[in-house]
Parts: structure tokens; C-alpha cells; sequence
């Protein structure tokens, strides 16, 4: 890639720029789910993202009406001194009120903490729920037997069959995810049209973003649909999932066939966050997370 942008140069984030961040985003591993370029991507309208480089550390900045922050930098270990200077330059020359990098992971928080120079504020809305693939396939214990019964009353109750998603089912899934919109009355609520826009966008650049994913069909109809990819060597991450509400037991045989027909070799399974939504933060303990994946929001002391 030519013409790349240098700090405090930034430009604004889309499709092309994956070639330059995938391998990138690679090399630092990254665990919480913010790190793939395709949650960059299909949430960069929402946060308003641009990017630029600085001693070859990848830099994402959020121009939010909020005011502007910054993603941690990504990149070799040392990284203090650079986030010393960013959170300054948010200040000094960026003039937001409240300087800050969001969304770093414990790596980062703990190059920085000894320092002194900074705080670090744990994000709770915003950690990330990973389990282990081998618990969410087997389902096997009493702690998981409420998700055995939702699931055996759909296997018992349906026809059905599950495919790899594939660019055919894209338009089944639209129309499914368009439906789940209109029961749960999104166009009330800006966090669910959001979610929508980010939707299309995931699908629409489905084979661009190499992501792959399942569908459930029940009695010949899409009802079901899930889209991941793997975050690091040992996890995927699971970007999307829909279901027809209104069949019990089809959240459940998407995320089980999912991973047991793709990641089965896999270990963990980053299942994103609950943005502090009761009703998503109960679902996503239901499924007896191993650990959750801490976030924390760095300011200067």
C-alpha cells in the first residue's frame, strides 16, 4: 500500500485498507474482539473510525460526537511512551475533554501500570465472554442442562438441516436479519439500527473479509444464521447471530452446529460483549463463560 498515513496524518478506514491491517492485528494476537479488521470495518460509520501509523504501531481513532479517543496501538511491546504522547496530543491538539485510549486489553494495561503515569478504569459493559468449544459443542453437565432441553425440543419439534454459509444464503439471511429488525422494533432504538447497518455490512463484504459462518434451515426456510472468524491461534470470534425468535431451541443448534462443524479444532470461542443490555448479559452467562476478557479505559494520572 502506498501514500500510507503517518502520525498525526489519519485516514478514514474502508475495505482496501484490510491487506495493511490483517497481518498486522496477526502478529499482536489479539484477544478481545475489537481487534479483527472486520469489527473496524463494519462498526466504522458508528465510531466514525480513521487510522495512521506511528513507529510502526497501528493508531484507530474514533471521531465520536463524544468527543475524539483512541484504540490502543498496535504493536510491539513499549508502548507506554506512545500512549503517553497520544492521550497529550488528544489534549493539546485534538482539544477533547476527556483524553482517553478505550477498549485496551490487559497486555497493554499492564506495559503501562507500573509507570505510574497513567489510570486504568475496568470497561465491565464491555468485556468479551469466552468459553470453551469443546463445552458449547458437548453441552454436556448439569450446568448445562436448560441448553440440552432447548435444544432437543427444536431437534425434536423441527425438519431441519445446517449448511456452511456460502454467498447463495446472503440474501436469506437479509431478509431474516430485516424481520428479527422489525419484531424487536429496531427503528425505536439507535443501538439496534446500528447493529443493523453493521449487519449489512458484514454480509455485504462477506468473501472481502474471508469470514465464514452457518445457516440453519427449517423446513426449507433460513431461520437461522451465524458469522465468525478466527481472532488469534487458539480463538474464533463470533461477529453475528440470528435466529427466528419465535422457534425455542434455534439460538442454541446454531451456536453448537457452528462450532462443531467449523471449529472443532479450535479451543475458545469469543462470543463479544453485552453493552450492559440485561437481557443479552443473562443469554450470554447462561452459556457459563470460562473467563471474561477484560477491557479497561486509560487516561494519564
Amino acid at each position: 500500500m502506498t501514500n500510507l498515513p503517518l502520525f498525526p496524518d489519519f485516514k478514514p478506514l474502508e475495505l482496501a485498507d484490510r491487506e495493511f491491517f490483517h497481518p498486522r492485528l496477526w502478529a499482536y494476537q489479539p484477544v478481545t474482539s475489537e481487534l479483527t479488521f472486520t469489527n473496524l470495518l463494519i462498526w466504522r460509520r458508528h465510531y466514525r473510525l480513521s487510522w495512521s501509523l506511528a513507529e510502526d504501531r497501528l493508531l484507530i481513532l474514533s471521531d465520536s460526537p463524544e468527543g475524539p479517543w483512541l484504540f490502543p496501538p498496535i504493536g510491539s511491546l513499549s508502548r507506554a511512551d506512545l500512549c503517553r504522547r497520544l492521550l497529550i496530543w488528544l489534549r493539546e491538539e485534538r482539544h477533547a475533554s476527556d483524553p482517553r485510549l478505550e477498549r485496551a486489553d490487559r497486555r497493554l494495561w499492564e506495559e503501562v501500570a507500573d509507570t505510574g503515569d497513567f489510570l486504568g478504569e475496568p470497561m465491565r459493559d464491555h468485556f468479551d465472554y469466552v468459553y470453551p468449544i469443546a463445552d458449547l459443542i458437548r453441552l454436556a453437565g448439569r450446568k448445562y442442562h436448560q441448553k440440552r432441553n432447548h435444544l432437543n425440543s427444536f431437534q425434536r419439534s423441527h425438519r431441519y438441516t445446517y449448511e456452511p454459509l456460502t454467498p447463495s444464503h446472503l440474501p436469506a439471511c437479509l431478509d431474516l436479519a430485516e424481520k428479527w429488525c422489525k419484531i424487536r422494533r429496531c427503528e425505536e432504538d439507535m443501538t439496534l439500527m446500528e447493529e443493523w447497518e453493521a449487519v449489512k455490512e458484514a454480509l455485504a463484504h462477506f468473501q472481502d473479509l474471508g469470514l465464514s459462518g452457518g445457516a440453519i434451515f427449517v423446513d426449507g426456510r433460513l431461520e437461522a444464521f451465524t458469522v465468525g472468524e478466527r481472532l488469534n491461534a487458539d480463538s474464533v470470534v463470533v461477529h453475528l447471530e440470528k435466529a427466528n425468535p419465535d422457534i425455542r431451541g434455534l439460538y442454541a443448534a446454531i451456536n453448537q452446529a457452528f462450532l462443531e462443524h467449523s471449529w472443532q479444532e479450535t479451543s475458545w470461542v469469543n462470543r463479544e460483549q453485552d453493552l450492559g443490555e440485561p437481557g443479552l448479559r443473562q443469554a450470554k452467562l447462561s452459556y457459563n463463560p470460562h473467563h471474561l476478557e477484560e477491557k479497561f479505559t486509560l487516561r494519564l494520572a
